[in-house]
């Protein structure tokens, strides 16, 4: 079975032809429980996310500030595994049919295998998958894996990335670009700043591909600055932190995650 990346494709098409940016949603797998995860993730497509990424946990989440730091961590001590990543894209892709990427480190899928996560990914319906730590030039061979089975293959660039750089990653990514807003981890912050601005258009001129900002962006007015020059709007610790503020009560947890993906989805909206 072939991946969505057709799909992720269209999601994004269909955001430029509305002249808006697309809304993506981030969560760990795992988080409250794998079970509790497929429910928000659903939540946030329900209430307004175009895309969702599904972070696999990891012991060492170098991008990752401490809030989803905290999140990997309740997965990680739920016992969540990689079957379950997996099982967590299955299950949301087909509540809403949307596109559903995994954001992981390289580490996680090297020791799974590179072709069998390719293909447990995309049979789970799967549209892609976000790398930040893996450098393009170790690339080729999940790149062909991916590519094979109908999966984009998503880099991050960084405001420190120069031109030069900047094009040979954009060259060999595929779906978007992930562009991370400033130096330093995911997080909630006071403002998204200038360098984000700066770098998507550095990285639009080397490319066509869409760029979807992250790292910073916590509610609608940020969501609606960002929205002024990018193609996407990525976030995760906001979700993440609407979940941890329920103290255990899912369905109020879940109905935190709702009310934010909606206020972020009229964010997004709000094109000048």
């Amino acid at each position: 079975m072939a991946g969505n990346v057709e799909l992720l494709n269209a999601v994004l098409a269909q955001a430029r032809t509305e002249n808006r940016a697309a809304l993506v949603g981030y969560l760990p797998a795992g988080f409250p429980t794998v079970d509790g995860g497929v429910r928000a993730m659903t939540e946030m497509l329900d209430g307004g996310c175009d895309i969702v990424e599904v972070g696999l946990p990891h012991s060492d989440p170098v991008l990752d500030g401490p809030v989803i730091q905290t999140a990997d961590d309740i997965a990680l001590r739920g016992g969540v595994k990689i079957v379950d990543v997996i099982r967590t894209v299955r299950e949301v892709h087909a509540a809403t049919g949307a596109p559903v990427l995994c954001m992981t480190y390289w580490n996680p899928v090297d020791r799974y295998g590179v072709e069998r996560f390719a293909a447990d990914l995309a049979e789970a319906g799967g549209a892609g998958c976000i790398l930040p730590d893996l450098p393009v030039e170790e690339s080729e061979v999940w790149r062909k894996a991916a590519e094979q089975h109908g999966l984009a293959t998503v880099f991050v660039v960084a405001p420190s990335s120069r031109d030069e750089r900047l094009a040979k990653i954009t060259a060999a990514g595929s779906g978007f670009v992930y562009a991370a807003s400033l130096m330093g981890v995911t997080g909630t912050r006071e403002s998204v700043g200038r360098e984000a601005q700066e770098l998507v258009a550095r990285t639009r001129a080397t490319t066509d591909l869409p760029v979807c900002v992250g790292l910073g962006v916590s509610n609608p007015e940020q969501a609606a600055e960002v929205a002024q020059f990018a193609d996407g709007v990525i976030v995760g610790s906001a979700f993440v932190k609407r979940l941890l503020a329920a103290d255990g009560d899912l369905d109020a947890g879940l109905a935190g995650v709702r009310t934010l993906a909606g206020e972020l989805a009229e964010g997004v909206r709000k094109r000048s």
